[in-house]
């Protein structure tokens, strides 16, 4: 595991909700934790209402969605074509990406019959159980 895949990990871990993380590897272990607030939680605070950053807007539509923690990538090698670009149609089962975990390559296939609308993530990229990949519309 590189420096750079600890750092991104460990960037995950602080903004997820999670208290503890351990990964075992065969010559490499992590474990991460964060400290409990020893203070009782303070009391809420009002926010006037100007002052309330409104909430991102969450895209509409269908996902798909990371099915294990890895990293995502959009083709079967550096110099192949991507699996799927925005505008495709794709069958069901058809391969939309690969994940990585653990030096073991995974295939990520179509719900349905779709279009993909949007690529929502970069080759390369680390992401977590559950993340969207890819927006699409069924067909």
């Amino acid at each position: 595991m590189t420096n750079e895949e600890i750092f991104a990990l460990m960037a995950r871990f602080e903004q997820s909700t999670c208290a503890t993380f351990k990964l075992t590897m065969k010559d490499f272990s992590l474990e991460l934790g964060k400290a409990a607030a020893s203070a009782p939680n303070p009391a809420p605070v009002a926010v006037p209402v100007a002052a309330a950053a409104p909430a991102p807007e969450k895209p509409e539509g269908l996902f798909v969605t990371a099915p294990l923690v890895g990293t995502y990538y959009a083709s079967a090698a550096p110099d192949q074509p991507p699996f799927v670009k925005a505008g495709d149609k794709v069958k069901k089962g058809q391969t939309v990406c690969l994940m990585e975990a653990m030096k073991m390559m995974s295939e990520v296939p179509a719900p349905c019959d779709l279009v993909v609308e949007e690529l929502l993530r970069s080759d390369g990229e680390l992401v977590a159980f559950g993340d969207a990949i890819l927006r699409y519309r069924a067909v």
